[in-house]
């Protein structure tokens, strides 16, 4: 990996948020979540799967190393709010960190950060399911997030440690491949009919990819 530039843009953590799975009514029936989450203020420990006091309902498709740290860009919330005309919270989108300075299209794969006492790697895009719908009442939202490209994306912990809002964001390394977050999301969101077999073949060289999107990519690539 090389090291990263001096003119890296200024980054910074919003809020963190945390939440233990509860059960939601959702179209008439109990739906059990870990997206409602809360801002927290204070010192939260981060480990190799999780934060402190946070929680995943779905451990299969949710949660795990490459999907430690969930997080969204604050940026996009003015989009969403002109959009659906209500002001959005904090950790509306359930993730973990509320930050500036990560848009999908400016962070790649495998860019190493240091946060607090953690340091971080950007694994894979964040890929909007109907939870997000159940926590606004919007059925179009994930088809929505995904005609943006405004997803979020999930870190994986390589040091662990304590950060709060207040911990200093410091852009360690810069994975040599280059490609974004954007891009992946990108090639998931066209799935296995569309997705381009050229840029499919890159991504499964991007070591730092989660392995689960790989396998997919590579299950697609070998139907073609």
């Amino acid at each position: 990996m090389m090291r990263a530039e001096a003119t890296e843009p200024v980054r910074r953590i919003i809020s963190v948020n945390v939440g233990k799975p509860i059960t939601v009514d959702y179209q008439g029936k109990p739906l059990v979540t870990g997206i409602h989450k809360q801002p927290v203020e204070g010192p939260v420990f981060v480990g190799c799967t999780q934060m402190d006091g946070d929680g995943q309902a779905d451990l299969k498709n949710h949660g795990g190393p490459d999907k430690a740290i969930c997080v969204y860009p604050f940026e996009h919330y003015a989009y969403w709010e002109q959009q659906f005309g209500k002001k959005l919270d904090y950790a509306a989108f359930g993730e973990n960190l509320t930050v500036m300075g990560f848009l999908e299209n400016e962070v790649n794969i495998g860019d190493v950060y240091e946060i607090g006492e953690v340091v971080v790697q950007v694994s894979q895009p964040r890929f909007p399911c109907f939870k997000i719908s159940s926590k606004h009442g919007i059925k179009e939202f994930p088809a929505r997030v995904l005609d943006t490209g405004y997803s979020g994306f999930y870190l994986r912990v390589l040091q662990v440690g304590s950060l709060t809002g207040t911990s200093q964001v410091i852009k360690r390394e810069s994975h040599p491949m280059q490609v974004s977050v954007a891009s992946v999301l990108r090639q998931m969101a066209l799935g296995r009919s569309q997705a381009d077999p050229i840029e499919l073949r890159r991504m499964l060289e991007l070591d730092a990819l989660a392995s689960s999107v790989k396998d997919n990519f590579q299950a697609w690539l070998n139907e073609v």
